[in-house]
């Protein structure tokens, strides 16, 4: 199937140069690519139902027989409408389709056909609204994949039926026989041609599963390789003396024994291993992430060290320099800031202290990877958010010293063995305790009718000197139902909210918009702040007191945790307020949730088992290769290709050996999709 990778979409028949670059838009690239592009759900049209059988507000197919069709007539709206009788031998149903008008023509003069949709029981009769029609010889079931404009997922589906033609009679499996026995996987050759055209859904069901575990096993193998290529380098620059118990005496208050374990675990590595340190600091907001740094960052510059620290946004690295400013304010130790705002006056003298070794450490954003920045002794790395990175600038930062400590600070909860796989090439410390005095943030869950009762909350909090977040899932109006921020502001200047200083906030806006929008709700000059998203990592503003998020059933759990992190950071009882419309069971469980419990851990663990694992991947907020799989199996398939990339990589640790180049092949090019680390 390799070949198949070297073979251009635009080979197949029908894919033209503009139907190429649709694909291409897709990341299909090539035939294999195509093969590797999986349905995201699937119409099953191979067993039709009786009308009157249908449960109510489901999906099914239905063979019947025309036995009327109106001529299409124009409604008041504008819209053109298509009616027609059918039976089905024991009942009949009216099919109404919306300018469709060419489809009178293919139905006027009778005939048995399939029909895929909702049937209503309306009690003077059964209807079906714009269904999907096709000629009775479609009795089979139909892929749907995900899609561009301008491209349907019936003409994915028949460039698929060619490439799957073109699959060799025997498939080479890159997963050794000795795994796939192990673990009862279907073969790869199976799983390529069900998952795009089952004969019935369990087959579907059998190669998702197959193609999960392959992804997930490929994945694992690939940050194993990464992990131990950094164990490859050697630690040039070593602590000697460990200064913690030096800087804890400096604090003002008693770490906890998270951060105590946290920052011993870091200085061990840097004293000990022959490697560099490569370590994760994964703690949920507000359990002390910066307070490890500090402590981390003294030592380094006891022994001799510069320490380099670099933030996404110009407002994070100012607090990250005003935190670490306070906390080492008795010590000695020379601390600067570089961002883009920075005078280029104050940057040349910012520039040859650093070369000259005058500043221990040096807080900034992208600024700190110029060409004109030279460290006289870089020996310690940190990145605060790792995902908002790309690992062009990390490796940037990071080769200006000589094989330099690096530390990754995330503030994403993630169950432990999701971690340990997500930031694989790292080491974990995971920060599992609040320190004392954070205040817990209490959470409900409402319908839009009350949206005018909340709006009052906040009005309440505003008039006592208070800030609030208001967060929609759009960031402009479309034909969803679901809130846009900047229809929302509109909206919500025409209540009595719109007496306060309202600001918009959205990830479209030019960075430097973005930053003035922050820097003032900071400062305080914006009461309340309607954003998308773009706050959900960010600033510190301990005067906001409320949260509030529509649609909240659209976010996942661990995003709606983030959300809510913004608040209680200050000495006021802080509040989250859940808007959602949406009454299903799963929305009123998983909104439940949020209202039980402020532990990002806990949270993050029912996130992975009510949705799999393949939404924390999707989503590709931590820089990792994009996987094809969204519905995994749960933890099982994690620990299995856990337990099967150890086997394999006991023995093979460059996946050299016969039997194992197929999957040498699969991880060099996941990884290389996703512009990130050359796999040796």
């Amino acid at each position: 199937m390799a070949s198949l990778f070297r073979k251009p979409i635009g080979t197949l028949g029908g894919v033209g140069p503009k139907k190429q670059q649709l694909f291409e838009k897709l990341g299909i690239l090539s035939v294999g690519d195509l093969l590797r592009f999986y349905p995201r759900a699937y119409e099953d049209w191979s067993a039709p139902c009786k009308i009157a059988d249908v449960p109510e507000n489901t999906v099914r197919c239905i063979k019947a027989r025309v036995e009327t069709a109106h001529k299409p007539f124009v409604a008041r709206t504008g819209t053109i409408l298509l009616k027609i009788d059918v039976t089905d031998g024991d009942d009949f149903m009216t099919v109404t389709f919306f300018n469709q008008r060419y489809l009178f023509d293919k139905l006027k003069d009778g005939g048995e056909f399939l029909f895929y949709g909702t049937v209503k029981d309306t009690g003077i009769g059964y209807e079906m609204l714009s269904p999907a029609v096709s000629d009775i010889t479609a009795a089979e079931i139909h892929p749907v994949y995900p899609q561009t404009a301008g491209l349907t997922t019936r003409q994915i589906e028949a460039a698929v039926r060619q490439a799957v033609k073109l699959l060799p009679e025997k498939t080479n499996d890159p997963i050794p026989q000795e795994i796939l026995d192990e673990y009862n996987i279907c073969s790869l050759d199976f799983a390529i041609r069900r998952i795009h055209f089952p004969e019935k859904m369990e087959d579907a069901l059998k190669s998702r599963e197959r193609l999960a575990f392959e992804e997930m096993l490929v994945l694992q193998l690939g940050m194993a390789r990464l992990k131990g290529s950094t164990k490859k380098e050697k630690a040039t620059l070593k602590i000697t003396e460990d200064h913690t118990e030096e800087f804890f005496d400096l604090l003002p208050f008693e770490p906890t024994n998270a951060q105590k374990r946290a920052v011993s675990q870091c200085i061990d590595d840097m004293m000990n291993k022959s490697y560099p340190m490569n370590r994760l600091i994964q703690g949920d907001v507000g359990s002390g992430k910066t307070a490890v740094a500090a402590a981390v960052c003294y030592s380094a510059v006891k022994n001799g060290m510069q320490c380099a620290f670099m933030a996404p946004t110009e407002i994070l690295a100012t607090q990250h320099y005003q935190s670490l400013s306070t906390l080492l304010a008795d010590s000695g130790i020379s601390i600067e800031l570089l961002t883009g705002s920075v005078t280029p006056a104050k940057k040349r003298v910012v520039y040859e202290a650093l070369e000259n070794g005058d500043i221990d450490i040096i807080i900034g954003t992208h600024a700190l990877i110029s060409e004109k920045v030279v460290f006289k002794a870089l020996g310690l790395v940190i990145t605060d958010e790792q995902h908002r990175f790309g690992v062009a600038q990390r490796s940037a930062l990071i080769s200006k010293g000589d094989s330099p400590h690096i530390m990754v600070m995330s503030a994403t909860p993630i169950p432990r063995t999701l971690a340990l796989m997500i930031f694989g090439d790292l080491e974990l410390s995971v920060l599992d305790e609040m320190p004392p005095g954070r205040q817990k943030v209490d959470t409900y869950f409402i319908d839009g009718a009350k949206r005018t009762r909340a709006y009052r909350f906040l009005k309440k909090h505003i008039e006592n000197g208070n800030q609030c977040y208001i967060v929609c899932p759009l960031v402009e109006q479309n034909l969803s139902e679901l809130q846009s921020a900047e229809e929302y502001i509109s909206k919500l200047k025409q209540t009595p909210l719109g007496e306060y200083n309202l600001a918009l906030l959205h990830g479209k806006m030019k960075p430097k918009e973005k930053e003035a929008v922050m820097s003032d709700f900071v400062s305080g000059k914006t009461d309340i702040l309607v954003s998308t998203t773009v706050i959900e990592v960010g600033v510190n503003v301990p005067n906001a007191t409320i949260m509030m998020i529509e649609n909240a059933e659209r976010f996942g759990l661990s995003q709606l945790h983030q959300l809510r992190g913004r608040v209680g950071r200050g000495k006021d009882k802080s509040y989250c307020i859940l808007v959602s419309d949406n009454c299903s069971d799963s929305t009123i469980e998983r909104l439940g949730i949020m209202c039980k419990t402020n532990n990002g851990f806990e949270i993050a663990d029912a996130d992975l088992k009510m949705r799999g694992p393949g939404d924390f991947f999707g989503s590709r907020q931590h820089g990792l290769p994009e996987l094809k799989i969204d519905d995994m199996s749960g933890m099982d398939i994690l620990e299995q290709t856990q337990d099967a990339a150890k086997k394999i990589l006991s023995s093979d640790p460059d996946l050299t050996q016969p039997g194992h180049g197929g999957l040498k092949f699969e991880t060099e090019r996941l990884f290389e999709k996703a512009g990130g680390e050359q796999l040796q």
